[in-house]
Parts: structure tokens; sequence; C-alpha cells
């Protein structure tokens, strides 16, 4: 195991985080799948183990930030380092004006999407630089730079990921930790869904389709540092 790339993801029970968390597996990382559905991590477990690969579960609550905390000492514990970290788990929020917008809602919007972000990467830092190279990832959207209306929340929550990413990736420069941002753009999730209900998913690409972007970015290979990296669509 101490030989094996190891790689946490989160909200590794759907959508992209699934299908990153299943092309990890099968690019021969072991994959420490966090998600707050244990039947879904189960399903999950099962198909990667079903391919082959292999993989822990941790069901978790990104807002339980103590837990967050301890993550990094557990993966130590464990596996001495961390070669790969891939930040996915978000929420949506709720489109409204900003001026109709639950404080509550856009409490958990910038807990989950920012500040999960950034006690994970207080808690994962030194396992990423125990590991020849370290690489993390965090999901962002088109949100963080266009400025729709109603879509407030969610671009400034996705905006300050962005910030939180690139200083990041500024203080790795000279460590063997490569920082990047990925935009999915469009793709056929249940968030996707619940943001554009008249939208036909059919018209969209499936999570698989960006996965083997996801594991290149998360290589040994990957060269690259402090870049937004947008998935093109063939």
């Amino acid at each position: 195991m101490s030989d094996q790339r190891i790689a946490l993801v989160t909200g590794a029970s759907r959508g992209i985080g699934r299908a990153a968390a299943k092309a990890l597996a099968a690019s021969g990382a072991h994959v420490i799948a966090v998600a707050r559905t244990v039947g879904a991590l189960e399903e999950l477990d099962d198909e990667i183990t079903a391919a082959g690969g292999s993989a822990t579960l941790v069901p978790l609550n990104l807002r339980d930030f103590e837990a967050l905390d301890r993550l990094g000492a557990s993966v130590f514990e464990r596996w001495g380092h961390l070669d790969a970290f891939f930040g996915n788990a978000a929420v949506l929020g709720m489109l409204s004006p900003l001026g109709h917008l639950d404080p509550k809602v856009f409490q958990e919007l910038m807990e989950v999407n920012v500040t999960a972000n950034w006690r994970l990467i207080r808690s994962l830092d030194p396992v990423l630089k125990r590991a020849q190279a370290g690489r993390a990832l965090f999901v962002s959207s088109g949100a963080a730079r266009t400025f729709r209306p109603y879509w407030g929340g969610y671009a400034v929550s996705k905006a300050a990921l962005e910030a939180l990413a690139l200083t990041y990736a500024a203080e790795c420069e000279g460590t063997p930790v490569k920082v990047n941002i990925l935009n999915p753009g469009p793709l056929r999730t249940a968030m996707r869904a619940r943001a554009m209900p008249g939208e036909d998913p059919e018209t969209l690409p499936p999570p698989d389709a960006v996965a083997p972007l996801i594991v290149e970015l998360l290589s040994a290979e990957c060269a690259k540092n402090g870049e937004l990296v947008t998935f093109k669509r063939a």
C-alpha cells in the first residue's frame, strides 16, 4: 500500500466526484472517498472493488470542521502521505436576488464551498508535502466570473474558492505540490438539473467525460500550477 498513490475525493458519492473516484481507482490509486451518504459510498466501493480497485470510505459532513481537521492526521497515521486531493464537494444554494437570499443559505454556501476547502488545505497540506508529487485540484464554475443575476451566492462562493486555491498554489511554488482549478462546464449532474430545470440533460456530457482530465491534473506528471483549466467537450 505504501507505494500506491493515495487520492482523497470529496463529494465522492455522486456526479463529478463519483466519476473521479472511479477513474482514479482505475488508474491505480487507492481512493479515500468522502461524502455524507453512507449508502451511496458503499455502492461506489462495490463498483471500485468489482473493477479491481480499492477505496476507504469516510462518511463525513464537510461542515463538521473538527472532523476535517482530524482527517490529515488520520491519513498520515495510515499512509504517511497524500498524493492527490480533489476538492469537489459543493452546494448550489438558492438562485435568488442577493437581497432575498436567506442568510442560512449564504452561510452554508460559504461553509461548504469555501471554508471546508480552507480547513482541508490546513489539514492535508502536511501530508501532500510528504508525497513525492502532491497534487490538489479544486472544482470551480463559470459562475465565478460571469456575474449573472440571481446566481450571486454561488458565484461569490466559487470566486472565493478560486482566490483560495490560487493563493495556495502560489504558496506551493518551490515545493513538490501543484495546485490547480477545474471548470468542468455544464455536465449531466443533479446540481445542474436543479439549476437549469428546463434543460434537456441528454444534451450534456455525463460526469464520466471529465474524469480523464481530472486524473491527468492529479497525476505526478502534471506540471501545471496555479492554472484554471476548462474542460472542453468533444
